[in-house]
């Protein structure tokens, strides 16, 4: 069973990192992990630039220097970025002096003070040495726009159903997710829009 909305358990867990903006406005924060990826970050940028909404996009350091005009654009495009590692590392699996050498790997690339692990998964020791250089961005709502087993409609309710002010809500521009992103992402916007949401860079 997917779980798309973050549990209290996990928030009290870590609650020195961060799930969600504030509650008091109608505001939302998307983010984009895994990019930039030719024939997906484009055409999450265009999409982004239809609405006129900017996002937060997680870069992997690698796919960075294979792509670095697509990065740029990015950039170019108003949107903020974020350090997802230079090889997408497994924090669980990675020796801590390994990983954080990996993060500051990609921080040469992004410089950034905003980092995602990626999967989601970090080590107490990790999170304890990166709090110290980033705001460590987790999520709200995840899409799991990921997930091939998953109907691209779903994908669109997981995103829909589950926000509210302050979500922080997370696709991917990556292969994998494509069917389920380029269904899900503009009905998604186009709802929140609907419903009065501003969207908001973190």
């Amino acid at each position: 069973m997917n779980i798309v909305k973050s549990p209290l358990w996990l928030r009290l867990l870590l609650p020195k990192v961060t799930w969600n903006r504030s509650r008091k406005e109608k505001h939302i924060y998307l983010t984009f992990d895994d990019g930039p990826v030719p024939d997906v970050t484009p055409q999450v940028l265009n999409i982004l630039k239809k609405y006129k909404v900017q996002a937060t996009f997680f870069c992997v350091g690698e796919n960075i220097v294979k792509h670095p005009e697509i990065f740029e654009q990015v950039k170019q495009s108003g949107h903020q970025v974020g350090n997802h590692t230079f090889n997408h590392m497994k924090g669980w699996q990675t020796p801590l002096n390994h990983y954080l050498e990996n993060v500051e790997k990609c921080q040469r690339l992004t410089q950034t003070d905003l980092f995602r692990p990626p999967y989601g998964k970090c080590t107490l020791s990790q999170f304890k040495q990166l709090r110290k250089k980033y705001e460590i961005i987790m999520w709200d709502v995840i899409t799991y726009d990921f997930d091939n087993k998953l109907s691209p409609e779903a994908c669109y309710q997981n995103a829909v159903r589950h926000v509210s002010n302050g979500s922080i809500v997370v696709f991917h521009d990556n292969i994998k997710a494509v069917p389920r992103l380029m269904h899900a992402l503009p009905k998604a916007i186009e709802y929140w829009l609907n419903e009065g949401y501003e969207f908001k860079l973190l």
